[in-house]
């Protein structure tokens, strides 16, 4: 090896990135800023569930995550099983090649250690195992930077996920409850941190012009079929969560107010549809988001949102927009507590549209004073991110840190 590729830093990063959901995007963005703000002279690539999408978007080399291109569909014949079941021996050592080639790995964010929506072990619980014990064994170091996590009922999915954790080099978490649940998991958590989601770290679109009234309403919707645990009234949850979401816009639209449909995945525009079509009113549209910059544009246009997924709810408090949270998970009662606006969340298992609105109207009434408690709490958010990428630094970059400060040295 040439002296010059001895302090060259490759840096991977690992994730379900570029397939579609707006907020893991969101988060290999915010870690992409990192790297350019803190390591400039890093390599960075990425392997990942939209290779394709990563290398347009963030112009950087991508590899697919899976070797069989049919892993995403459900597998019915031999053919398609067989096929599955040689990809995931055949990625055993694909993964380990390519985290053989950094120094350091990092999975930016997003929910990898938890099953709050449907989840199977041998999909991903399975590529972070080995992307974990890969790195491990060829003394890469993994960081799984501000994850969430949750307790997991399902033993084989619980297995893969908790040896993840403890494999990995660095864990922060973005709440504090997804700490609490690897160590109830049986995760040595003392010297992991918690700080907030990445997304945090974005830039913030500046605030719209103020509209009259009655001013403009974000619904961001979700298609909705429970979690793991829900699966055998997976059909009759989305029914009432669609139905009640339905009403909850129908009386808006007969009030005068405009509303604007956001999804946060591409899974989402069939429930955008469903909506409209129900509702059939000028006054309900929707947009077409491509990352959370254009989801935070609509949001600090918006008077108030009302949104399911947990990014979307996030775009909302960091433009400063009161948002009233249809919750699926602890995750989201979490965020909206830590944010101050604990009192606003509606669950989005039992949606009723009676009370969705008094809690909505509530919500407008505070509108002052919440906008200003959300200036405050992203303050502190942009702070504590801060503090988090310089303990990543340290952790996971020491040689890195060592060879810079050479090399700026007199």
């Amino acid at each position: 090896m040439t002296p010059a590729k001895e302090t060259e830093l490759r840096v991977g990063v690992f994730g379900l990135l570029g397939s579609g959901n707006l907020g893991n995007d969101g988060s290999l963005e915010a870690v992409l800023g990192y790297l350019r703000d803190r390591h400039p002279e890093a390599a960075v690539d990425a392997l990942c569930g939209g290779a394709e999408a990563v290398t347009a978007r963030f112009r950087i080399p991508a590899t697919r995550l899976h070797w069989y291109r049919g892993e995403y569909r459900t597998a019915s014949r031999a053919g398609a099983i067989a096929g599955k079941g040689l990809g995931k021996l055949v990625d055993v050592f694909r993964t380990a090649a390519w985290v053989r080639r950094h120094d350091v790995v990092i999975v930016p964010g997003m929910g990898v250690l938890e099953a709050t929506l449907p989840l199977r072990p041998w999909g991903f619980p399975y590529s972070l195992f080995l992307l974990c014990a890969s790195g491990r064994l060829l003394r890469t170091r993994v960081a799984l930077v501000s994850v969430g996590a949750a307790e997991i009922g399902n033993r084989p999915t619980r297995t893969l996920v908790r040896w993840s954790a403890r494999l990995a080099a660095y864990r922060s978490y973005r709440d504090t409850q997804s700490r609490d649940a690897m160590r109830a998991m049986g995760v040595n958590t003392a010297r992991d941190e918690v700080y907030p989601d990445l997304a945090f770290a974005l830039p913030t679109p500046p605030a719209g012009a103020p509209s009259g009234p009655p001013g403009p309403v974000c619904v961001g919707v979700m298609d909705f079929h429970g979690g793991n645990d829900d699966r055998d009234r997976a059909e009759e949850i989305f029914r009432r969560y669609l139905d009640g979401t339905i009403r909850f816009v129908r009386t808006l639209v007969e009030e005068g107010r405009p509303v604007r449909l956001l999804t946060g995945d591409r899974c989402d525009e069939s429930v955008v549809a469903a909506i409209l079509d129900a509702v059939g009113s000028p006054l309900v549209t929707a947009a077409e988001p491509a990352a959370l910059a254009d989801l935070m544009k609509e949001m600090a246009a918006a008077d108030t949102v009302v949104a399911v997924r947990y990014h979307n709810l996030i775009c909302a408090l960091k433009t400063g927009t009161p948002v009233l949270a249809l919750s699926y998970a602890a995750k989201s009662d979490a965020l909206m507590a830590q944010m101050g606006l604990g009192a606003y969340c509606h669950p989005a298992r039992e949606v009723d549209a009676g009370k969705l609105l008094e809690q909505f109207r509530s919500l407008e009434k505070r509108s002052a004073e919440l906008r200003q408690t959300l200036i405050e709490r992203n303050l502190a958010a942009a702070r504590r991110l801060e503090h988090q990428f310089t303990a990543l630094t340290a952790a996971v970059f020491p040689a890195a840190d060592h060879a810079h400060a050479l090399r700026e040295a007199p």
